[in-house]
């Protein structure tokens, strides 16, 4: 301000100047010592001019200052309305985050509220008169043969959640339905592990749970199938993984309940129809080929586990249950088992059976499993089996002969090096027996594989293809299409090979579920009964009831 007042006293100023400077003319005039070509008028013309400009630059300078602070005082003034905006904001959300924290505590609270009372189940429907014949009840209050009160058993403890996801199923265990629960198993199988987690409770709603697992078991050996068919249908096979894990959820149930024994829930007559069951199947395994089942078989696994499930072994010959477990060695139920039957010191026999059988990589497995690592050791079993696949590699002899079954031995051999390799790897065995030089053997066996198989595709004449337009020959068209078809054939053998432990419990499933094929070899899991899947589960394909 003090800068503009100063310009302004100057430019007042102006017009006593040009009067003195007037004078000052006058008197430079009347000396006449010097004539000047200029004349008054237009020196004062042009200081008038400087004076207008001046004052029109000092005009355009203030408007300019005025709208600059015009525009610096709503730039404050926004500024402050979006400052108290954000305040606001940040105010709102803190409340609200504080409003969904107290909701997510309450909401634990009262879960875990929830999840410490005995599970109960609403009435389902109520005739006039009286009850319904299917009212479920608690668990906690089934009556047990003959009303003994010793036997009364207790309530559970909390190791088995609630129904969150399927409440059908707590339905069809009130109704005591188990055609429905195996076709609602079926499907929903792609989300069968959700379902498996959830069975051992709903099993609670069911007057009996014992009775109604009895019940699924109804069509495990039909009549009209023979056991060789029984192995290529994949309805049966799937109505029998369902069994088992059934029989594998009551087992969890029974395991949650504090009572003394599993006889004071299992009634005696439950108990006598299993025997009956047993007794039925037991038969039936002795038609079995149990080198053919390749320690994977499911009738088997699904004897043994009716006699843990109903504390039934005892009324069976141990030696006949030994001999089983081979056929089995390759569940990863087994070790549990042989423990609730009560096989665990016959054991070191099971494990010599599968080494004298070639089957190492199981008989490491359940050394593991069993702590026996130190009088089988479990490098010098996995280099045995590798030794013997060395062996049954041994070079073909050169001529005429096919190239076929020097593939097949070395698809053995490339096939014991990656399970010997996963075995090393579950167990962490890296340190007594390092994996480099398997690798590298496989990768050179791999490599052979790919040379030959091209190698072998470019040697096979192509079939020749007749043309559209062709006309009465139809016998060269049919013989094409059947030599199409070997040709075809011989390809998808050699290119997709069965791998006989790599996948020990992969089980076809359909393409489209989310969840994984396989987990690895057996025992690699805890004995808990928690989220797995590839356990024997997996159906080929829906299976009706």
């Amino acid at each position: 301000m003090e800068d503009t007042q100063s310009v302004t006293t100057l430019m007042d100023s102006t017009t006593s100047k040009i009067q003195q400077l007037q004078k000052a003319f006058a008197e430079l005039e009347s000396h006449r010592a010097v004539t000047l070509n200029l004349k008054w008028k237009q020196l004062e013309e042009h200081f008038h001019g400087l004076e207008k400009s001046l004052k029109r630059r000092f005009t355009e300078l203030e408007d300019q200052e005025k709208e600059f602070e015009t525009k610096i005082v709503q730039s404050r003034k926004m500024l402050e309305k979006r400052q108290a905006a954000v305040i606001s904001k940040e105010q709102a959300s803190l409340e609200s985050l504080q409003e969904k924290r107290d909701a997510a505590v309450s909401a634990i609270t009262i879960a875990l509220e929830k999840h410490r009372k005995p599970y109960s189940v609403e009435p389902s429907c109520e005739v006039q008169g009286g009850p319904s014949m299917f009212e479920a009840k608690p668990l906690d209050f089934i009556p047990l043969e003959n009303n003994n009160t010793e036997d009364h058993i207790k309530p559970f403890k909390n190791d088995v959640g609630e129904v969150k996801f399927y409440p059908e199923l707590v339905k069809l265990c009130q109704d005591m339905d188990s055609g429905g629960l195996h076709k609602f198993i079926s499907d929903n199988r792609k989300n069968l592990a959700a379902v498996r987690e959830e069975i051992p409770p709903a099993l609670r709603a069911a007057v009996d749970p014992a009775f109604l697992v009895l019940d699924s078991l109804k069509g495990f050996y039909p009549s009209e199938v023979s056991i060789s068919d029984a192995k290529k249908d994949a309805n049966l096979l799937g109505l029998r993984r369902t069994c088992i894990m059934l029989m594998e959820s009551l087992s969890i149930l029974l395991k949650t309940l504090e009572v003394d024994s599993i006889s004071s829930l299992i009634s005696g007559s439950v108990k006598e129809r299993a025997k009956a069951i047993a007794n039925e199947w037991k038969p039936k395994l002795d038609e079995l080929d149990a080198d053919a089942s390749n320690g994977n078989s499911l009738e088997a696994h699904a004897f043994l586990q009716l006699l843990a499930t109903f504390d039934i072994n005892s009324n069976f010959n141990q030696e006949d249950l030994y001999k089983l477990i081979p056929m089995v060695s390759r569940r990863r139920q087994t070790a549990d088992l042989c423990r609730s039957l009560g096989l665990s010191e016959r054991m070191p026999g099971v494990i010599d059976v599968l080494v004298n059988n070639g089957r190492h990589i199981d008989a490491v497995n359940l050394a593991f499993a069993f702590e026996l690592t130190d009088q089988f050791s479990p490098v010098s079993l996995l280099k045995s089996y590798l030794n013997e696949a060395s062996k049954a590699s041994s070079p073909v002899k050169s001529g005429n002969a096919s190239p076929t079954p020097q593939n097949d031995v070395n698809e053995k051999q490339l096939t014991a090096l990656k399970a010997v390799i996963k075995c090393i790897e579950e167990h962490k065995l890296e340190a007594q027996y390092p994996v480099d030089p398997l690798q590298k053997r496989v990768l050179q066996l791999e490599k052979e594989k790919a040379d030959k198989k091209r190698a072998t595709e470019v040697a096979k004449p192509q079939p020749k293809r007749p043309r559209a337009n062709c006309v009465g020959n139809g016998a060269a068209r049919v013989t094409n299409v059947a030599t199409d078809k070997n040709f075809y054939a011989s390809r998808m053998t050699d290119r997709y090979p069965q791998y006989m432990y790599d996948r020990p419990y992969a089980y076809p499933v359909p393409t489209d579920t989310h969840v994984p094929s396989f987990l690895g070899t057996p025992y690699s899991l805890p004995p808990g009964h928690g989220n797995f899947l590839g356990n024997g589960y997996h159906y080929q394909a829906t299976y009706l009831h």
